[in-house]
């Protein structure tokens, strides 16, 4: 089957695709590419339906060339090739190229239709599939998409040989179109579980554009992640660490607003004199319930307190993202010496740009130390500190990981006192729109005993002492939407000075 994707509209009129792609329904348009030739043409255009097709005819003998033995599809034959009618990271990067201005969400001719969702339709008709039909399922229909995925059989004349490892995809809905050409460029080759060039530092770039504003939340972000990037581990790392970055305020978009109380009388009463339109009364109702604080904000609040409460003077953020709390430490100038630490390079720079580091005065510059390390691995740089602080970190990491975080900070930083918060999953309920945990990177999410359970453990462990305070609105029945612990090393010689 030679048609590899079409994509199809019946917003009216249908023919405005040809502007939102920035393709003539009149013309066919042919691409040249190192693999092979791309055609854009439209089967039909009319003002009920219009629909696009991309033809990509890959040359076997021009993809052996150009790749050599080193190409993933070098394995297929050198000049037997499934890729002329399969859909792969061969039509993702000629759908890139051919629909450049499309993904960017730019039309000059028909801007406010292109930043509007529409009904779309699209079709491949032959879709490699590691995982089956249901991983399809798993990876469109979290995007909105209606799906139908059936599994195209080895052999029609011979239907006891089984399925093959293709499908025949269908996707309905109302999307952006933007959007939908960047599920596509993202989620062909993660379907397929290849790509037919070398997975080098900038496909974390391409992968976080082409996911801006769905991939950050989407429930397999892990298991699209590493299979876009190919397995390879340091690159997977940073593009997760940097997709956790993104999502950073989803937690704080669940907080519940506060009900507004309207005085008693307001229903009934006249409006108050010289207010005839009760504008007076409606802002006074309005002032007396402001909006509530941000958790993020009350969080950082609780630990400045807490660090000043034990007297620290010198600080590290293990774990410090984008620099929030590193910038409320330097505001404060009893504290002499404080440490950022994030695994990824990315949240480094962004703490950098946003701390101003390249403009900040010698003396602050002096008490700041911004460096890249693992939690889970031994430092020597993480020690010597009054405190350090753990402001939702743990949560990230794989349970079984959790020890070796124990033991590089507890066991061999060893500061005077560890600060740790962390969400408490008995206070998710309060979320009216949560399904699930509060964050796609969270890797659990404790209630208040196990919260305690392991804190006590770990305190007990390493000679540490542990107390508990409630963070945000402290409900009687679910306790605060974050937890802390105070550890406090038990032994003044264990103390950093």
């Amino acid at each position: 089957m030679l048609v590899l994707l079409t994509i199809s509209t019946t917003h009216r009129p249908a023919t405005d695709l040809g502007f939102l792609l920035h393709k003539h329904p009149d013309k066919v348009q042919e691409f040249s590419h190192s693999f092979g030739t791309a055609q854009v043409f439209y089967p039909e255009a009319g003002d009920e339906r219009c629909t696009a097709a991309l033809l990509l005819d890959v040359d076997p003998i021009r993809l052996v060339r150009s790749r050599g033995a080193s190409s993933p599809d070098f394995s297929l034959g050198q000049y037997v090739n499934d890729r002329p009618y399969a859909a792969s990271s061969l039509l993702a990067s000629a759908l890139a190229e051919v629909f450049r201005t499309a993904r960017a969400g730019r039309c000059a001719a028909r801007q406010e239709l292109a930043e509007r969702a529409i009904p779309l339709e699209i079709f491949l008709p032959a879709l490699p599939c590691r995982g089956g039909a249901e991983l399809a399922h798993r990876f469109f229909e979290p995007l909105g998409w209606q799906v139908e995925a059936v599994a195209v059989p080895l052999d029609e004349s011979f239907p006891e040989w089984g399925d093959s490892r293709y499908v025949r995809l269908t996707l309905r809905g109302e999307v952006r179109l933007a959007d939908a050409l960047n599920h596509l460029y993202v989620l062909l080759p993660v379907l397929d579980d290849a790509k037919h060039y070398w997975v080098a530092s900038d496909e974390v770039d391409k992968l976080i554009r082409a996911g801006e504003g769905w991939l950050a939340a989407h429930p397999a972000r892990a298991l699209i992640t590493r299979r876009y990037l190919t397995r390879r581990t340091a690159l997977t790392r940073e593009a997760l660490a940097r997709l956790a970055e993104i999502g950073d305020d989803l937690e704080d978009a669940l907080e519940p607003p506060i009900e507004e109380e309207t005085p008693e009388a307001s229903t009934e009463a006249e409006p108050l004199t010289g207010d005839p339109t009760g504008e007076r009364l409606a802002g006074e109702a309005a002032a007396a319930s402001p909006r509530p604080t941000p958790l993020n904000l009350l969080r950082r609040e609780a630990v400045l307190a807490a660090l000043d409460d034990v007297g620290a003077r010198t600080v590290i953020d293990l774990g410090c993202g984008s620099g929030q709390l590193v910038g409320a430490l330097l505001a404060n100038r009893a504290i002499t010496k404080i440490a950022g630490v994030d695994v990824s390079a990315h949240a480094l720079t962004l703490a950098a740009r946003k701390l101003k580091l390249d403009r900040m005065p010698e003396a602050r510059r002096d008490r700041l130390d911004l460096f890249q390390g693992s939690l889970t691995y031994t430092d020597i740089r993480f020690a010597g500190f009054d405190a350090a602080v753990l402001m939702e970190v743990v949560e990230h990491l794989d349970p079984p990981r959790l020890p070796a975080l124990e033991r590089v900070v507890f066991g061999a930083a060893k500061p005077g006192h560890v600060i740790v918060t962390t969400p408490n999953a008995e206070y998710n309920v309060r979320y009216e729109t949560l399904t699930g945990m509060r964050h796609p990177d969270h890797r659990f999410e404790w209630t208040r005993a196990e919260f305690r359970d392991w804190a006590s453990a770990v305190a007990a462990r390493y000679g540490y002492r542990v107390a508990y305070r409630p963070v945000g609105d402290d409900d009687p029945e679910l306790g605060s939407p974050t937890q802390m612990a105070i550890f406090t090393a038990g032994d003044d010689d264990v103390r950093a000075a």
